[in-house]
């Protein structure tokens, strides 16, 4: 089953998912709200030219019947013939009186038409005024009959049922907009998600990339982009430099460790053969020969951990693999450490004999490099202990100390090449860095892994498993 992925804010993908979500709704929303005010006009528009239409008219209609009749009559005629059951009519006089009005306005309510009386007492604009849930476009203006002043006419034309559909049509409008934007959205994220896809398989790939494949890496992807591409084979490219330069620093590591070790260990030879016959030495020189002595002794160890880690980078680090009895390595191990560590060292066992195939002389290394490490890292009056036990299928040795213990955010890093939780110290105190690496390289050599788990102030625990078939 496929791990769910890690909603990532900042990837890429989101980014662009919801920056087209975002301008597709500004543009449908643009559009939308436009569209509204387009059709809102042309209703407004359209009563205002049928408004208009029964302001040229009336006049005409006004004198043809007062010819016939008397004029008041006449008005009363032409009002009535140009009102219906959606448009109403009504002349007031100067001081705001109604002289005349069409016979289908007292159908209306007392309180709409008290409400359209009180916007006829106000500058009218032809615009959809909404009464008691009702809608009216009302008009007014000036009455003129052969030159004559007649009053104000009012006009008002009830149009419910168009702005009821027009409230229906911009609703409907209004989802078909979130729709499309929701449909784009699904349908960008799904496009998006697809042409990233060429650069997850890059990344994919270039994680699983280790040291030893540096070289040997050929990043190509079928059916991707052109820009894709020419990312893989730059990636390729740098990669083949870097394994270029691994190369030539492995190789120069190696050469130099070698070249420097044989005339070192020629050195301290002879250091130590002055040294065991010192009578006509004075104390002063002495101490400056064991001093240098050490110090040669420790620079031979570590170009031998140079040149170990060298081999096995190449490759070339060859192990003699066997079947040995742990339990008495691990005591000769012990009493080894016990002669120039002064410390108190003991071993925990429930079984015996446990078997393990293992190089015996490099696994006697990274016992000793561990418990050394124990051995500098806690107090002098605390214990070191080794504990043993056996599995189905795997033996596991634990290495535990009660010393300073190692902070967690250096614990994934200690088995790195010259890493030091503690800068500070000098490399008589604190190593050069390379002891817990030469164990990590020795042990995977031997087809097991160590690993550490370390409290501050409790100490260390560090623990190899191997396999014992």
């Amino acid at each position: 089953m496929k791990k769910l992925r890690k909603f990532d804010i900042f990837s890429l993908r989101l980014r662009l998912t919801v920056g087209i979500a975002v301008f597709s709704a500004l543009i449908l929303g643009s559009l939308a709200i436009w569209t509204s005010w387009r059709m809102q006009k042309i209703l407004i528009d359209s009563h205002k030219h049928n408004i208009q239409q029964i302001v040229d008219r009336l006049p005409h209609d006004v004198q043809l019947y007062s010819q016939m009749m008397q004029p008041e009559t006449g008005v009363q005629k032409a009002i009535n013939n140009l009102a219906n059951t959606n448009t109403l009519l009504w002349l007031k006089s100067a001081n705001n009186k109604i002289l005349i009005k069409s016979a289908n306005l007292d159908l209306l309510s007392d309180s709409t038409l008290a409400e359209l009386m009180s916007l006829s007492n106000m500058s009218i604009k032809p615009q959809v005024y909404q009464i008691n849930k009702n809608h009216f476009v009302l008009s007014g203006g000036a009455l003129q009959v052969q030159g004559k002043l007649l009053g104000t006419l009012f006009i008002v034309q009830d149009i419910t049922n168009e702005q009821t559909m027009f409230v229906v049509m911009l609703r409907s409008l209004s989802i078909a907009s979130i729709l499309a934007i929701i449909i784009i959205t699904v349908v960008i994220a799904f496009y998006i998600h697809r042409s990233l896809q060429p650069l997850r398989q890059l990344s994919q790939m270039t994680a699983l990339i280790s040291i030893e494949d540096l070289g040997k890496a050929q990043l190509y992807l079928d059916n991707a982009p052109s820009e894709v591409k020419e990312l893989a084979q730059t990636l390729t490219m740098l990669l083949s430099r870097l394994s270029q330069s691994w190369e030539q620093e492995r190789q120069f590591v190696s050469n130099v460790s070698h070249e420097l070790r044989t005339p070192l260990t020629i050195v301290h030879g002879y250091l130590q053969s002055v040294l065991r016959r010192q009578n006509n030495l004075t104390e002063i020189q002495i101490e400056a020969l064991e001093t240098a002595s050490s110090e040669a002794e420790h620079t031979i160890r570590l170009l031998q951990d140079l040149l170990d880690l060298a081999r096995a980078d190449s490759g070339y680090l060859r192990f003699q693999m066997k079947f040995h009895v742990l339990n008495d390595v691990v005591e000769e191990v012990v009493a080894m450490a016990a002669k120039y560590s002064d410390r108190y060292i003991t071993i925990e066992s429930t079984t015996y004999p446990i078997e393990v195939k293992i190089d015996y002389n490099r696994f006697k290394q990274v016992l000793l490099n561990l418990i050394d490490n124990a051995v500098k890292y806690s107090a002098a009056n605390t214990p070191v202990i080794l504990k043993l036990d056996q599995f189905h299928d795997k033996v596991v040795i634990q290495v535990c100390d009660q010393g300073y213990g190692i902070p967690l955010q250096h614990q994934a890093r200690i088995f790195e090449r010259f890493y030091r939780v503690d800068e500070s110290r000098s490399p008589a105190t604190g190593g050069s860095g390379l002891g817990l690496s030469i164990v990590k390289t020795l042990v995977e050599g031997m087809k097991g892994n160590v690993t550490v788990q370390s409290k501050l102030d409790e100490g260390s625990i560090f623990t190899i498993s191997l396999l014992n078939n």
